[in-house]
């Protein structure tokens, strides 16, 4: 029998999983990715072709303009720099005095008409959240494709150039690391400390901050580890490695995660199982603030034991 979620939170939480005040708005803009990595979540790839059109873009700062609470626009895809709507949110966003996160996968810089992307981020003073599971390349390469890390330390470089990562600068550039396989991440402020000596002196590069990510136990990842017969000793991982200390600070519980066909969902991971959001309202187009949602419960499922296992786990790296 799959343990209950809602069992879990309800011992420490007995009213359940509620929205605090939205901070976030968070975007899935489009599915398509010049990389298709193994543990991805979204099964984004070359070939995806589902991206959010004009309409919604506006719609998106429309909500933005009318939810004074919430300061922060956070870009995610697929790579969100291939979507035709990526830019005009990120101006409309800054015009708006909003932060603006891109969630970046580094090798999408070198892509066809991506030449001055770097250079548009920085001059829009977007901060840029990069995915690098590993300091070396054996590690990266099969996770996400040959060549990748090459590929990733040359545009981190480039990000350098441009102020991006460095101590005091304005241009944040934090990295992202998530396991090889079915285990949880390791201490994060360890682990950061031997990617910043790994990168400083194997490849001269800098950068702020690193936020470890549990890898999710959905779609392509979840196929990986049915697959191999791993899926119930995963779960069961992650079940027994509940932390109710991650509750206060859970994603969800701040963020909104728009799909990039305007549908509205608790977090992105929800998003790509088509759970709608638990507040009733099924699109961006049925809301004015996202302040209305403050208290409202939140859609869960299995899945959300990635979230609360160990140290826990967010957009934002560790929880507790």
């Amino acid at each position: 029998m799959q343990a209950s979620f809602e069992d879990a939170i309800a011992r420490s939480h007995p009213t359940g999983l509620r929205r605090a005040a939205v901070r976030t708005l968070q975007v899935n803009v489009g599915r398509r990715c010049d990389l298709a990595c193994h543990h991805c979540h979204v099964e984004s790839g070359p070939k995806r072709r589902e991206t959010m059109d004009a309409r919604t873009a506006a719609r998106v700062l429309e909500l933005l303009s009318g939810s004074p609470d919430v300061a922060t626009l956070d870009l995610t895809g697929g790579a969100p720099e291939l979507a035709p709507a990526f830019r005009d949110l990120v101006r409309g966003a800054r015009a708006r005095g909003r932060d603006v996160i891109d969630r970046c996968n580094l090798t999408v810089l070198f892509e066809p008409g991506q030449e001055d992307t770097a250079e548009f981020l920085a001059a829009h003073g977007v901060k840029i959240v990069a995915s690098l599971p590993c300091y070396g390349p054996e590690n990266v390469d099969r996770q996400r494709g040959r060549g990748v890390f090459e590929r990733s330390i040359e545009a981190l470089r480039m990000l350098n150039a441009l102020g991006y990562g460095h101590e005091g600068s304005r241009l944040g550039l934090d990295l992202v690391y998530n396991p090889q396989g079915p285990s949880l991440p390791p201490d994060e402020k360890t682990l950061e400390e031997r990617y910043r000596e790994e990168l400083r002196q194997g490849f001269g590069v800098e950068f702020h901050r690193l936020a470890t990510l549990t890898n999710m136990p959905i779609k392509r990842f979840a196929h990986a580890l049915e697959r191999d017969g791993q899926h119930e000793a995963y779960m069961a991982l992650l079940v027994n490695h509940f932390n109710a200390a991650t509750i206060p600070a859970l994603m969800c519980r701040h963020l909104v995660s728009v799909c990039y066909d305007g549908t509205l969902h608790d977090c992105d991971f929800n998003q790509m199982l088509e759970l709608p959001l638990g507040a009733g309202a099924r699109s961006i187009f049925e809301i004015d603030d996202l302040a209305e949602l403050e208290g409202a419960p939140i859609a869960t499922a299995p899945h959300c034991f990635g979230c609360t296992a160990g140290a826990g786990s967010s957009c934002g790296g560790a929880l507790a």
